[in-house]
């Protein structure tokens, strides 16, 4: 299935976007109340930044990763990526689901392992791929700040 382009590249926004739809089923039953009550850091965005940033991200990172998978036909990448996806979709089970403010920055280490890892990889084989992380490198930073700041402040 992964050996036709287009097949292949609808088959990764699928995978990437399953990932997406489960944290945001898990944050939509489970952020409030207690997502509200909590004390956050005065530079955190709007609840509604979240579906536009996360939508282009996530279309990004599936473009990053078909390139590199066209190009290269590597399947190392592809299952590091994969995997990236699965530590993605859990964070919002661990921040949201279960409020493990701790566990989720920790998660978000993880992830940032994943995204430096992959974008190692791209940048020595398919440098648009490497270019097209950049964003999502940046939010994960971001991220961290904030899910770091929110551990301190509560």
């Amino acid at each position: 299935m992964f050996n036709n382009k287009y097949l292949s590249l609808i088959l990764i926004l699928l995978i990437t976007f399953s990932a997406s739809a489960i944290g945001g089923i898990v944050t939509s039953s489970f952020k409030e109340p207690w997502y509200s009550q909590i004390i956050q850091p005065v530079y955190s965005p709007p609840s509604w930044i979240f579906g536009p940033v996360w939508t282009t991200l996530y279309i990004l990172m599936s473009f990053a990763i078909w390139i590199n998978w066209t190009s290269n036909r590597d399947t190392k990448t592809i299952k590091i990526y994969f995997v990236h996806i699965f530590f993605n979709g859990i964070w919002s089970i661990i921040f949201f689901g279960f409020h493990l403010i701790l566990f989720a920055l920790l998660n978000l280490l993880i992830i940032l392992f994943f995204i430096i890892w992959l974008m190692k990889i791209y940048y020595k084989s398919t440098k648009l791929s490497f270019l097209l992380m950049i964003p999502y490198l940046l939010w994960s930073l971001y991220a961290l700040l904030l899910n770091g700041s929110i551990l301190y402040l509560n």
